[in-house]
């Protein structure tokens, strides 16, 4: 795939100018989205989405124009999990609604910073060493049990080691300042809740950039879809928060379904490996892929509308995806 230099720099600069709005429009003062509003703003990011998948297919050919998007459901999806844990860690340090998409702002940009570093990282280590495939396959592979054995819990961000150092080592103030991270009071400076919550966010951000990079790299191999994937479908995460809020319960089988999303592609990265070594293996196509990955969501969510109305009390849960988590707990 040859991507020159100028397509980069637009779609970086296009990137940054959709996050430039978001600061000055949408998020420029604390206050509540409503469901009309949210709607609109999923809806245009999702176009964009769409409108430059539909280029990288007409642009550089159908194989990279599935790639794109078969790495946009995937992300997509995993973006929605991460949902569930800004919404504990939201709900968890009582943070007022009137913040709630200023902090969720903070955690896209963090996001992206976090998934870009590890991007650059592994197209290095994908180029220069094909055992990486391999390595990057047992990583989902274990991700994706670990969830299934825990897809129906809930991780605790207070419980998380960094917050609880920073808890412990830095003067707080127990009340919010509007989104202010630190507050000086009798000229002593001290952070503030929402200090907290930035770091539990950005942490959680951190350990969902190590599952979800290789996750995608596991559809396409090509860096630019790689972070253009990412990229897209986390710009949309802060208005889809407002549009899913009151649904995010209902979605009751869908961390059950990652985990199989995540170890189908771990092992379809270990068989794109062992293809490279024996050519008599085959690997799976990226329409495959697409079909599979969008089946096992369908069936998720049809199978979480029918539970939650066999059993109203039915709650969903957001897994813990890692080791890390357990750890934790």
């Amino acid at each position: 795939m040859n991507v020159t230099m100028l397509i980069w720099t637009v779609t970086i600069g296009l990137i940054l100018l959709l996050v430039t709005i978001d600061l000055l429009t949408a998020s420029k003062k604390p206050r509540e989205i409503k469901f009309r509003e949210a709607s609109v703003w999923t809806l245009f990011y999702i176009s964009i989405a769409v409108g430059f998948g539909i280029w990288v297919l007409n642009y550089f050919g159908s194989t990279y124009g599935t790639e794109f998007f078969a790495a946009y459901m995937v992300e997509y999806s995993l973006s929605i999990d991460n949902l569930f844990i800004f919404v504990i860690i939201l709900a968890q340090f009582a943070v007022p609604s009137m913040n709630h998409q200023r902090v969720l702002l903070i955690g896209v940009i963090l996001a992206l910073i976090f998934r870009a570093v590890f991007i650059a990282i592994g197209s290095v280590a994908l180029a220069s060493f094909s055992f990486t495939f391999v390595i990057f396959g047992a990583i989902l592979i274990w991700t994706g049990i670990g969830l299934f054995k825990h897809w129906d819990e809930d991780p605790d961000p207070s419980e998380n080691m960094l917050v609880r150092k920073i808890r412990k080592s830095i003067a707080m103030v127990d009340e919010y300042h509007g989104s202010k991270l630190f507050v000086k009071i009798e000229g002593k400076k001290f952070a503030t809740p929402m200090f907290l919550v930035i770091i539990a966010i950005g942490s959680t951000d951190l350990l969902f950039a190590l599952d979800s990079i290789p996750a995608t790299f596991g559809v396409t191999s090509e860096p630019f879809l790689v972070f253009t994937a990412n990229a897209f479908a986390l710009l949309g995460l802060r208005a889809l928060y407002f549009l899913l809020k009151g649904l995010l319960d209902k979605l009751i089988y869908l961390s059950l379904g990652l985990s199989f999303i995540l170890m189908f592609i771990g092992f379809k990265l270990i068989l794109t490996y062992l293809h490279e070594l024996f050519k008599e293996i085959p690997k799976i196509a990226t329409p495959v892929s697409l079909g599979v990955i969008a089946s096992i969501l369908i069936i998720s969510t049809v199978a979480s509308v029918i539970k939650s109305k066999k059993d109203p009390g039915a709650t969903a849960h957001a897994g813990r995806m890692s080791v890390v988590d357990d750890e934790n707990k």
